[in-house]
């Protein structure tokens, strides 16, 4: 059961998204889709448009009470990381409300669904949170979705804080100083991946990853980090997501016949694994890497044959999760099963928090101003109360979060992280063993 903040979603987006997903989908199959379009592309439409729009709602002007809106993936092809996401982001604000709120008054939540690239529900949905006042929004979980609203919202002068967003485009987007990101550059993921499969002794990779902002340049970050490791990439494949069959895909691959094959995807994945192995190229065959859009227990779920995923690795972003903290999010829900992204997510309603603290405003432009300062250079916190508390006391803080140290630049990129190295057991899920390795953005 969850708990009745997580379902606080309006009305209205809920309605909208249902209406969205019948007529385009949601990133399955069935029925004719759009294919995903440069995200960078629509956002400029969508922020010229949203200029006269969210004017009149005055988003962006505080108005004494923090108001927090999410973009996180209910339905899409990430949904399955929307639930440690959701419940992230509603500890963080219970936390905080626990601890005395914001400015005198508690923190207001309204979660949202973010859909995927193939629906408009993230626009709908960024829509009713400015109408409604939203000071920030959190999400997306796609780097190609948050490209899509990323200059409605902070056209909008409100904050947009992704605590999923890995695309290095990001970094030097012209966000008006409010686009941030609990989660790393991909420049460290790739580099990560790339320095472990020339580790584990594999000299030639075969590359295939979705066509969006995340999957190529995640590709290109690995292929750096194999070469320059001394590994040689054979084929890099940059394939659309919404092919009804990855047959001629895999034949490339197969064809170049690398020792190891890195798979960038979301939930197309199981289709790709499946043509792998019937091609004889599954990870029986060859060492199969994967990456945070599709390593999760939900991969496990769609692969029909046993032990099909046993061995291979993936990559994620993060911190990890201790016992401790996933009971707390337990008790939010209590049906949670991965935890990917749910430090991110809860980091980022605590940085917020403390932003407006800081500024002893929730108005967006002055969150965002404040909140790469509450991060780095000060006396090191790393709870909402004992950070909020050294503010009082006119203490500069440095809070060192559940994700790990953030250490925020001044584009918003967090500059320290951690990587989490996963591996499949023998029944397709999880194992309890993960390597970490933390690094410098």
């Amino acid at each position: 059961m969850q708990s009745s903040k997580r379902l606080h979603i309006l009305a209205l987006v809920a309605a909208l998204a249902l209406v969205a997903a019948a007529c385009g989908g949601g990133g399955g199959e069935g029925g004719e889709t759009e294919e995903p379009t440069d995200g960078a592309t629509e956002a400029t439409t969508d922020g010229a448009e949203a200029e006269t729009e969210t004017e009149a709602a005055g988003g962006g002007e505080g108005d004494g009470t923090l108001h927090i809106g999410t973009i996180l993936p209910e339905t899409g092809s990430l949904a399955f990381l929307g639930p440690p996401e959701f419940a992230g982001v509603e500890l963080g604000v219970q936390e905080v409300n626990e601890a005395g709120g914001v400015l005198g008054n508690d923190v207001e939540l309204s979660q949202g669904d973010s859909g995927d690239t193939t629906t408009d529900v993230a626009n709908q949905t960024v829509d009713s949170h400015l109408s409604a006042g939203a000071d920030a929004i959190i999400g997306a979980a796609s780097s190609g979705v948050s490209f899509t609203v990323i200059d409605k919202i902070t056209g909008a002068g409100v904050v947009h804080f992704s605590p999923a967003n890995t695309s290095p485009d990001f970094t030097d987007y012209d966000d008006n100083g409010l686009y941030f990101r609990t989660a790393p550059s991909d420049v460290l993921q790739g580099r990560v991946l790339g320095e472990l499969i020339i580790e584990d002794g594999n000299a030639s990779v075969g590359i295939l990853a979705l066509q969006d902002p995340y999957g190529e340049g995640l590709a290109d970050n690995v292929e750096s980090s194999v070469t320059d490791s001394g590994g040689e990439v054979l084929e890099k494949i940059i394939y659309n997501p919404q092919a009804k069959n990855f047959d001629a895909e895999v034949q490339q691959i197969a064809s170049a016949d690398p020792e190891a094959i890195v798979l960038i995807g979301f939930d197309e994945s199981a289709k790709v694994i499946t043509e792998l192995i019937e091609q004889g190229q599954g990870p029986q065959d060859k060492t199969l890497y994967l990456v945070d859009g599709n390593t999760g227990n939900a991969l496990g779920e769609q692969i029909k044959q046993k032990g099909a995923l046993e061995g291979v690795k993936g990559t994620i972003p993060g911190a990890e999760a201790t016992p401790e903290f996933r009971d707390r999010l337990k008790e939010v829900d209590p049906e949670l099963q991965d935890y990917s992204y749910a430090a991110e997510s809860y980091d980022a309603v605590i940085v917020i928090a403390l932003a407006a603290i800081q500024a002893e405003s929730d108005a967006g432009a002055d969150i965002g101003e404040n909140l790469p300062d509450v991060t780095r250079e000060g006396t090191k916190c790393s709870s909402f109360q004992e950070c909020a508390d050294l503010l009082e006391q006119g203490e500069d803080i440095d809070y060192d979060g559940v994700s790990g140290p953030i250490e925020m630049d001044d584009k918003g990129d967090p500059t320290e992280a951690s990587i989490g190295i996963y591996t499949f057991g023998a029944d397709n899920k999880l194992t309890d063993e993960v390597d970490y390795r933390a690094g410098k953005v």
